[in-house]
């Protein structure tokens, strides 16, 4: 009874480790044998017995019968006159076995068992959690903020086990406070001494792909595949879809009856515009399709180089590119090939009016700053800003009305002049 008591007061904290009584037993086993080592040498001449029902074990140590006066080995032999005492009629060579009560080990014997217990437990806890949440890499997980750093959100999920997301995971828009759900993928585990740290993005690839599985029935039944995805993360996105069944419109089914079926994808996103793309494996027409809401009107390809020169009516060259030059760079991520946009009539780089000044030659009065501002909505040259509206450029750009005024007051003196 005694070694049962000492057992339930080793073990008094299972039940908050959720931890099976039968590995527990085997956990104690392990760890009565690492004792028995350390206190005897060996531990050959042991046996633990265990029942896991009852939770009970016992020890029981082996040991020869020797003469009196030919005692070597006080924890491998016993001598006869001892033997006698525990049975009348031992008799020499005969093999003796007696229960060794826990209690007799000593009290820092005791305590240094329990210490070990905790170890191995805390080893087998962290194991079966590594494991866990490798497997669920790369799926959508949710848990709840903790607590919130600046370079980082630790979540807690309903087991209690820690999750960490970055400041580099988190959408730009992203803000939590303490006690929001937040759905994320479960990027990587990383074990971090003998923890497991698990980290979780909202950042990925595949979180979105993630999100079309999860929001889309026909995606998530295989009927539509999502072939790519590319993300500029709280900005834009473009996904590339696909269906063998021609009976099934993938855009349409994803986008669903005035966008009602991907609108709650782009709330998760913080409000991430997603461009949703029929696949093909035409690389022309995935280009073409990339680059919307631009119209194309050519494009030359080179297949080994993995360039695209794509032609365009200057009022497109503004949306091809995009904002911020979102646009363009998905377009080239998404198809796999770097695109130069060229306007319509330039040839080996010069505009098609002879009198236009490209923007860089006024660097003397117009910071660069302001000149790569309109670099990226596909406006170099003096004539292309002139013909555009100020409200549009104040919608389209970064910068201050004041600044556009600016700018368009210089580029019209030269014309002017």
């Amino acid at each position: 009874m005694e070694n049962l008591a000492l057992i339930d007061s080793f073990s008094e904290f299972k039940d908050d480790k959720l931890i099976d009584r039968v590995t527990l037993m085997a956990i104690l086993e392990d760890v009565f044998r690492n004792a028995l080592k350390k206190k005897y040498g060996s531990d050959d001449n042991f046996d633990i017995i265990i029942n896991p029902d009852k939770g009970d074990m016992e020890i029981w140590q082996r040991r020869v019968i020797v003469a009196d006066e030919d005692l070597d080995f006080d924890h491998l032999e016993i001598t006869l006159t001892e033997a006698r005492k525990i049975e009348p009629d031992f008799e020499i060579g005969e093999e003796v076995s007696e229960e060794v009560k826990l209690i007799d080990l000593g009290r820092r014997a005791i305590l240094a068992l329990r210490q070990n217990l905790i170890s191995k437990i805390h080893e087998h806890d962290n194991t079966n959690l590594y494991k866990q949440f490798k497997d669920l890499i790369g799926d959508i997980y949710t848990a709840e903020v903790h607590h919130v750093r600046p370079r980082v959100v630790i979540l807690v999920d309903d087991e209690g086990n820690e999750i960490i997301l970055p400041k580099e995971k988190q959408i730009p828009s992203d803000f939590f406070r303490k006690g929001d759900n937040v759905r994320g993928i479960i990027e990587s585990v990383e074990l971090k001494g003998n923890k497991p740290q698990i980290i979780m993005s909202r950042t990925s690839e595949k979180f979105l792909e993630k999100l079309f599985e999860q929001e889309i029935p026909e995606v998530f039944d295989g009927l539509i595949m999502v072939k790519k995805v590319v993300r500029i993360p709280g900005e834009k996105a473009k996904v590339a879809v696909d269906s063998y069944d021609d009976r099934i419109d993938p855009v349409g089914a994803c986008v669903g009856m005035k966008g009602s079926r991907i609108h709650g994808i782009v709330r998760e996103l913080g409000n991430e515009n997603i461009d949703v793309i029929n696949y093909t494996s035409n690389i022309q027409l995935f280009i073409t399709r990339a680059l919307s809401p631009a119209k194309v009107s050519s494009i030359k390809i080179n297949e080994e180089t993995k360039r695209a020169e794509v032609f365009l009516k200057l009022e497109e060259v503004s949306k091809a590119i995009g904002r911020g030059g979102h646009n363009i760079k998905l377009a080239g991520l998404l198809t796999g090939y770097e695109l130069d946009v060229i306007r319509e009539g330039d040839v080996a780089g010069a505009t098609a009016d002879e009198d236009d000044v490209e923007l860089t030659e006024f660097s003397d009065e117009i910071e660069d700053w302001v000149i790569e501002e309109f670099a990226k909505i596909g406006l170099d040259t003096a004539k292309s800003i002139l013909k555009q509206d100020v409200e549009d450029l104040i919608r389209r750009t970064d910068l201050e009305e004041e600044t556009i005024l600016d700018v368009m007051r210089i580029l019209k003196e030269e014309f002017d002049s």
